[in-house]
């Protein structure tokens, strides 16, 4: 029986660990085979306060883990298969370690960064490929960049690298924008972003530097070309790691985790949630980071009113 299970290990699921370590917890952390969530993939940090000189993702996923091991922490490699929790203790199946059982889980599966799935993407993420322009955007001062999708998120992307980049092409397989009127009043008024509607992207081109442009069909005459561009930014949304969950835990229209405002309490008392997966507002590090630290709080008064 354990006090407390996370399930996740990103910034925000680390950080919970510490405090609950800290406070005695004895906590177990689910991770997931891509330990330490969106940041391991990200290269250099420069925006997480206390690293003046910046830091690579890994490292700083890798220095909370530790923290976290140094407080007793226990770690645990494997995907969680199903959750039960109908009732106190929840149980968990974990693969690879069968059956566990606990009085509270937090919850920081983070969320996934959809892609376009077109040859070139994958390999190039990190070296032209982004999916966060607050994370990236600083990188590319005086260079052309890509934005591709057509929704709010796509064009506050697009009008945030105006910051630094001499030009943005929006791409949109669409002719119309899904975005709200506003945002595409304001994007349309930014002499910077150029457009790029109704086509559809077909393969990221690249060389040894990285990221060299975009090739796109013209969906009404059927022709190609390479959009020339130093990076590509993907901005068609997020997708919340909750499938094991079941749907037991009330969710948004777009399946980020829904707490009570203030708290990281989910309709479900002795479960948290925390991170990514819960804000598809701010995305960053550092948020993530301190709603762990709320999920570990909130968890470690929850078992103390238990009386345990």
């Amino acid at each position: 029986m354990y006090k407390s299970v996370i399930v996740g290990t990103g910034p925000a699921g680390l950080t919970a660990a510490i405090y609950l370590a800290r406070a005695n917890m004895n906590p177990l952390v689910i991770e997931g085979p891509e330990p330490g969530g969106q940041l391991t993939t990200t290269t250099e940090i420069e925006n997480f306060p206390g690293f003046p000189e910046g830091i690579l993702g890994p490292e700083l996923m890798d220095n909370m883990r530790k923290q976290a091991e140094r407080f007793g922490a226990e770690f645990f490699t494997g995907w969680v298969n199903q959750a039960d929790l109908s009732e106190r203790p929840f149980k968990l199946q974990v693969e690879g370690k069968g059956e566990i059982v606990t009085e509270t889980l937090i919850i920081s599966t983070g969320a996934s960064a959809k892609y376009l799935g077109i040859p070139g993407e994958q390999e190039n993420v990190g070296r032209g490929v982004s999916t966060c322009a607050t994370c990236d955007g600083f990188f590319f001062r005086g260079k052309e960049l890509i934005v591709v999708g057509g929704g709010d998120t796509a064009l506050e992307e697009a009008n945030f690298l105006t910051r630094f980049a001499s030009k943005i092409t929006l791409v949109h397989r669409r002719e119309e924008l899904r975005a709200s009127k506003i945002m595409q009043d304001r994007a349309r008024a930014n002499e910077k972003i150029q457009w790029a509607l109704n086509k559809t992207p077909i393969e990221v081109a690249a060389g040894e530097r990285g990221v060299s442009g975009l090739r796109v069909i013209n969906n009404t005459t059927g022709e190609e070309e390479v959009i020339h561009a130093d990076g590509v930014f993907v901005a068609i949304g997020h997708r919340p790691n909750t499938g094991f969950l079941n749907g037991q835990i009330t969710t948004d229209d777009n399946g980020y985790i829904i707490t009570v405002p203030g708290t990281s309490e989910t309709n479900i008392p002795g479960v948290f949630a925390c991170g990514d997966v819960q804000d598809s507002r701010y995305r960053q590090a550092i948020t993530a980071a301190g709603s762990g630290s709320m999920a570990a709080i909130d968890s470690e008064k929850f078992v103390d009113a238990l009386g345990h």
